[in-house]
């Protein structure tokens, strides 16, 4: 285990045990630890998880849940870029307005619905 990740893995585990828990517990770590990011602090939750000494219930939901949502945001923020990246930018053309409703460029149905 890396050190920083370790020093993550030790701050995450004593900010739980004295009832910090969600942003508390985040700022907890961040201020302790320089390199602290949502990834790493996900994987040191997962790893702290697996412990078999902790047993305490409260601190091993807190730990799950802080490592979840950073886990979350992390992919989120990926999910994203990915996105971003994957959508080429149209110019639009001056004067023009363009409408980013799928229903805009539906085809219109050649007849009517009868009624029952």
């Amino acid at each position: 285990m890396g050190d920083t990740k370790k020093k993550i893995y030790e701050y995450l585990i004593e900010g739980a045990t004295s009832g910090l828990s969600d942003e508390a517990l985040y700022t907890y770590i961040v201020g302790r630890v320089s390199k602290a990011n949502s990834k790493r602090i996900a994987r040191a939750g997962f790893l702290a998880l697996s412990d078999p000494t902790l047993t305490d219930r409260n601190v091993l939901n807190t730990i799950y849940a802080l490592a979840i949502k950073h886990r979350l945001a992390d992919s989120s923020a990926e999910e994203a870029e990915e996105t971003a990246e994957e959508r080429p930018r149209k110019p639009k053309a001056s004067g023009a307005k363009a409408s980013n409703s799928k229903a805009a460029s539906l085809p219109l149905p050649d007849k009517k619905p009868k009624k029952s």
